[in-house]
């Protein structure tokens, strides 16, 4: 009897698993991601101090921290190559402002998570912050990473509104993911993919773009406004 045909997924011709990321510099026009290195560590606890509230912490499982117990957590995290860390310089000022990394990195399936970011106030809403996460989807699809992930808190609204400004789509919410400093977490979901690459990386360019900013530093275009034609799903936190 003649086998009915069986839909198995779209085959993936041409490709193979993509090297893992090692300790490198991403070099932009606004950013520079450095490795982390035990060297580091006082410049940057200096900058998360700036945050009086705390409020960098609120969905990190770790932190806030003493000067000495970040010192041991850098070192043990420059250590690692999965969660794989860089340092966040401001090209601007020339100074350190946050942390971010590689994660849950998987060559064999072509994707590659970013998480751990912390960004201290002096790095928050600059261009060096929009052009970091540039840096590090840049580097992944022309590695030759089929999907880039980002999670976070469910709870974590502005996390989950940077995803889609970035230009990463809604994929759902895992309830009771996973627990974080003693309480539930749901985790919500957000990823790109290499077909969408194109247009994103067209996007992010206008966007850093020197002349997409008036002589005030004001944004001409906003980077939403060139990415949200991008996301096949929207989180459905923002339709109302």
């Amino acid at each position: 009897m003649e086998r009915q045909s069986v839909s198995l997924g779209e085959l993936v011709e041409g490709w193979s698993p993509p090297a893992s990321p090692a300790p490198m510099v991403l070099d932009g026009l606004y950013a520079r991601l450095e490795p982390l290195d035990p060297s580091l560590a006082d410049e940057l606890h200096a900058a998360n101090c700036e945050d009086l509230t705390g409020a960098i912490w609120d969905y990190l499982p770790y932190g806030p921290f003493e000067l000495a117990e970040y010192r041991d957590w850098v070192g043990k995290m420059a250590a690692s190559r999965d969660p794989l860390f860089f340092a966040i310089r401001d090209k601007a000022t020339g100074k350190l402002g946050g942390v971010m990394s590689y994660l849950r990195i998987t060559p064999d399936s072509g994707f590659i998570e970013i998480g751990h970011l912390n960004f201290a106030p002096r790095l928050q809403r600059t261009r060096a912050a929009s052009e970091a996460i540039y840096l590090t989807m840049q580097w992944a699809f022309a590695a030759g990473y089929r999907r880039f992930e980002w999670k976070c808190n469910a709870l974590n609204v502005p996390s989950r509104r940077a995803a889609e400004r970035y230009g990463m789509s809604f994929e759902g919410v895992f309830r009771q993911a996973t627990m974080s400093k003693g309480r539930n977490r749901d985790t919500a979901w957000y990823a790109a993919i290499d077909k969408e690459w194109p247009v994103l990386k067209a996007a992010f360019e206008t966007w850093l773009d020197p002349a997409n900013f008036d002589a005030r530093g004001q944004q001409r275009r906003s980077l939403s406004d060139l990415t949200r034609g991008i996301l096949v799903t929207r989180d459905p936190i923002f339709d109302s």
